[in-house]
């Protein structure tokens, strides 16, 4: 049973804290509480470092399902550049063979040694063991943070200037680094991607991609002050009606998924916070985005 959760980011740019109980129940529904929340202001975001606004949660409760376990992954690309600064170094990929759905690690990322691939006593699952120091080598889902930007019933998309998905668009995203919140790294890449200061206003959307052990979390956010411009990773920057969005020149199913929740958000006249899974189809590239189906969508 998790009785209760809380999350602090770093006490030097405000805090977000988060507090809950979640009771887990032995079949296949559980006891899901949603969070809502209210924007405390932020303070001012300099240009070198992002800062986070606080936020005041509200908890509701409702029902969810319990995922299966999946026991496999796919290897993929760095969606968001080999400038990120969580995305592996060209030496650790080199300890890396895909073999389909499974990332066979052949060396101990410790002390080198060459590695087994058994279950461990008490596992479920196969695992990289190295012969020589016995480590367990453990692979975890990759966080992308990002902020869909809201002014004037425009929306804020950037164009890539990095592969893969090149001259495609997307919302301001990348991964989520070590010593941030989720909110600070979506500010953060957005500040990196388009040169924009922004205040979050709450929680959109949290998407699981298991296939590619990827996790988005995207926020509403607004301007603190009207500027945006391409940064490094970024050839254009524009506002979009909601008419007028590329969906045909989207990067990632995640954004498609994301544009397209919020324009079903709009026609009820009030945003939701979304869950879902992105499950894609084995064997499709990145760039294939209507090779998805959304499963398990829940939404308060």
């Amino acid at each position: 049973m998790l009785k209760a959760i809380q999350i602090l980011g770093p006490s030097s740019s405000g805090f977000v804290s988060l507090s809950y109980r979640l009771k887990r129940k032995p079949q296949a529904n559980c006891d899901l509480y949603f969070l809502s929340r209210k924007p405390i202001k932020a303070s001012n975001l300099s240009s070198s470092r992002s800062k986070t606004p606080s936020f005041a949660f509200r908890v509701r409760k409702g029902r969810a399902f319990i995922a299966p376990q999946m026991s496999h992954i796919h290897s993929e690309a760095n969606p968001y550049g080999a400038s990120s600064s969580s995305s592996p170094s060209s030496s650790t990929s080199a300890l890396v063979q895909s073999t389909g759905s499974i990332r066979k690690i052949n060396f101990c990322q410790s002390c080198g040694g060459q590695t087994k691939h058994e279950i461990p006593d008490g596992e479920e699952k196969t695992r990289a063991i190295c012969t020589s120091c016995g480590k367990i080598t453990y692979e975890n889902p990759k966080m992308v943070v990002g902020c869909l930007i809201e002014h004037e019933n425009k929306i804020l998309l950037c164009k890539r200037k990095i592969h893969p998905s090149f001259g495609l668009w997307t919302l301001p995203a990348g991964y989520m680094e070590i010593g941030e919140s989720a909110a600070e790294g979506a500010i953060r890449e957005t500040w990196e991607e388009a040169n924009a200061e922004v205040e979050v206003l709450s929680p959109f959307a949290h998407l699981d991609i298991p296939l590619i052990g990827q996790t988005y979390i995207i926020f509403l956010a607004k301007f603190k002050r009207p500027h945006f411009s391409p940064g490094p990773e970024s050839s254009e920057c524009q506002l979009f009606a909601l008419n007028d969005i590329p969906f045909d020149s989207l990067a990632f199913s995640s954004m498609l998924v994301t544009l397209q929740l919020y324009i079903e958000d709009t026609k009820v006249g009030r945003p939701m916070f979304h869950y879902g899974i992105i499950n894609k189809r084995p064997g499709t590239s990145p760039s294939e985005i209507h090779a998805y189906t959304l499963d398990h969508h829940l939404k308060s």
